[in-house]
């Protein structure tokens, strides 16, 4: 079942890229974006990642954090965030319980090959921990644009 607008956001486990457990509880009366991305450093998610990363100052302005989360261990997480200069933190989901939660870890058909796999997604989290907008199957190229749009109007 996905997780909808008004729905509280799973707070599950998970290591940040430096290999240590996040801390839910700093998102606590902050508006949060977590955008979930297939591999770190493969060309949609470097794109989506980068824009996420160029938004910054933007989002920093509406008092919004941003979260990237992959099913990337913290090792690739940490490469990916370091050649990129990405300025927040990266979340490991190795075995996918929160994209689980959030009903991203879907089936795909690539070439007709059926497979498990992360759907492009992200959920905006208002102050109160409560899902107010998802995003699904998002294209990568403006996204981070569209969310911004969607936070401020």
């Amino acid at each position: 079942m996905a997780i909808q607008s008004g729905d509280s956001f799973p707070q599950l486990p998970l290591l940040t890229d430096a290999g240590v457990p996040f801390d839910w509880a700093s998102t606590a009366g902050k508006k949060v974006i977590v955008y979930f991305y297939p591999k770190a450093d493969t060309p949609g998610c470097t794109t989506e990642s980068c824009e996420f990363r160029d938004a910054v100052p933007d989002f920093s302005g509406i008092d919004a954090m941003v979260l990237g989360v992959s099913p990337d261990k913290p090792a690739a997480q940490a490469k990916f965030k370091e050649k990129y200069s990405l300025p927040f933190t990266l979340l490991c989901d190795p075995d996918h319980a929160l994209a689980e939660a959030c009903g991203v870890w879907v089936e795909k058909n690539m070439y007709g090959k059926k497979s498990m796999g992360l759907e492009r997604s992200t959920f905006i989290i208002g102050p109160d921990g409560k899902v107010s907008k998802v995003y699904r199957k998002v294209k990568a190229a403006g996204h981070a644009e569209k969310v911004l749009a969607g936070m401020k109007g």
